[in-house]
Parts: structure tokens; sequence; C-alpha cells
């Protein structure tokens, strides 16, 4: 499937069928886990095989997923951060959505579910001994079909006029600019890069021969780097499907405050 077309029509999937994915796709998937660390390169980044989901399932039940209730699946993946650096946790979320693009490319679904609200020893108990912390875990498996008589909820998503703004904050792009840029796809199909509750806090600055990412926040949040992570990974893959080959260059400790409303610098991206 086209990315295009894997962003528009995605969903996360919250029942899973009580069947396991066959063993050499699980061997195949342990591989890819392995490679994606080795991308990363840092050893902050760890990524953990639960084949037995039915025990994990036990263990969280009450304390994960939404609200209390717990994601049922018959596998999942740790994603275990050995530090609380900015760009550890902004890497960890964008290598977890290059597996759910694998995953997805062998016809698995996926289920972002948060354990954050865990105390550190009942995450022993569950995990075991790791180094690091893991408060984010990928329920995997086939979905359940949808009952086609029920109407689904389609998710708002915001215009591309209030995603980017051209040389400040808070300046729209004109009228046909991103289309002689060539970049009216790439930030039509990133608005549905998926972010927690669909808040989509990410915004991009455009510049001459740059683009910045920031993520918008207000004095009682914190600005989300788990989001920050995801849509990088989007925009950098469909930026590289049309010709782009750059990668993002993180900022460190900027933010700029427009009325109300603070941005944090995420990164710098050439165009």
């Amino acid at each position: 499937m086209l990315m295009t077309n894997f962003l528009r029509e995605r969903k996360s999937i919250r029942e899973f069928k009580n069947k396991k994915i066959d063993v050499d796709v699980l061997a195949e998937l342990k591989s890819y886990l392995n490679s994606i660390e080795n991308d990363d390169g840092s050893g902050y980044i760890r990524f953990r095989l639960y084949e037995y989901g039915e025990n994990l399932y036990k263990e969280l039940k009450g304390i994960g997923g939404y609200s209390g209730v717990m994601i049922e699946s018959p596998h999942y993946i740790g994603l275990e951060l050995i530090n609380n650096q900015e760009d550890t946790i902004i890497y960890g979320a964008y290598y977890m959505e290059k597996i759910i693009t694998k995953l997805n490319s062998l016809g698995i679904d996926t289920c972002w579910v948060s354990i954050g609200d865990a105390d550190e020893g009942q995450k022993e108990k569950i995990f075991g001994e790791i180094i690091g912390k893991i408060n984010y875990i990928l329920a995997i498996g086939y979905g359940k079909p949808r009952n086609p008589f029920i109407n689904e909820s389609i998710s708002h998503r915001i215009g591309v006029e209030d995603l980017v703004f051209v040389d400040k904050i808070g300046n729209s792009p004109k009228a046909d600019e991103l289309e002689n840029r060539g970049l009216d796809d790439l930030f039509y199909y990133i608005r549905f890069a998926p972010s927690a509750f669909n808040n989509q806090p990410w915004r991009f600055l455009l510049k001459k021969d740059r683009v910045s990412l920031l993520i918008k926040y207000n004095d009682k949040e914190k600005p989300s780097l788990m989001d920050a992570g995801i849509v990088m990974y989007y925009f950098e893959y469909l930026a590289n499907s049309i010709g782009i080959n750059s990668k993002w260059e993180l900022i460190k400790d900027m933010t700029v405050e427009d009325e109300n409303t603070h941005y944090k610098y995420i990164g710098e991206f050439k165009l």
C-alpha cells in the first residue's frame, strides 16, 4: 500500500482476533527489531517482543490502555528507553512508527497502548528486569472485522493553511505557493499522521531552503515529544518519496510564544 493511502486510511485496532502470528513471521519481526536498534545506533532505544500476549494482558488489565481499559492482543512490542533525554523520546516514537509500517506490509494490525500510569514497581513485576523505562507498548495481531452497519466517526483534520506557516509563525501560505514549490501533496497527506487523542499538535515553519517542525502546546501541558517523533518519520518518508533525500536535524532548547500559545522547535529539514 502506498504511504499516502496508509496514512489516510490508517486506524488503530482496539479489538484483535485470538489468533497468533505465524512463528516464521515473528522470527522475521525479531530480526527487523534488531535491525532498527542498529539503525538508531545510540544504544538508548530498545524494542522487546512479547510473544505470549495473554500473560502481559492479565498483568496490565486495569492499568494500561485507555482509561484503564487494556487492549487485548496475542503479542506486544515494548518500547524501552534507556534515558529520558528528548532525542531518545523523539526517536523512540520515530522508530516505532517505522516498525508499524513494516507490520502493515506484513498484514499485521497495531495499536499504541500507554502504560505510563503504572508505577515502576508494577512495571518491574510485569516486564522483569529492564535497564530503562517502558511507558508505551504496541499491541499487534489481526484485527476483528468491523461491523459494516456501524458508521465510524471520521477524525477531524486541520487544513494545510493552519498546519503550515511561511517565514514566520501565523503567516499562512498564499494560494498555490506550496504547489509551486512541489510541496502541496506532502503537506496535504502529513495531516493524516497519527497523534495522541488526535490533537495534531505539529506545525511546520517553511522558509526558502528548509522547514522547521514545531509542537504547539499551552501553559497547562508539555510539548508532546512522542507526537513529534511520529510526524518526523512520516514527513521524512513522504519527502524522500518525492526526491527530497534529507534527514531531520534536532534543535535543542528553543521555544517561542505567540499570544497564549507556545511552540517548541523540534528540528529542521533541508529542502
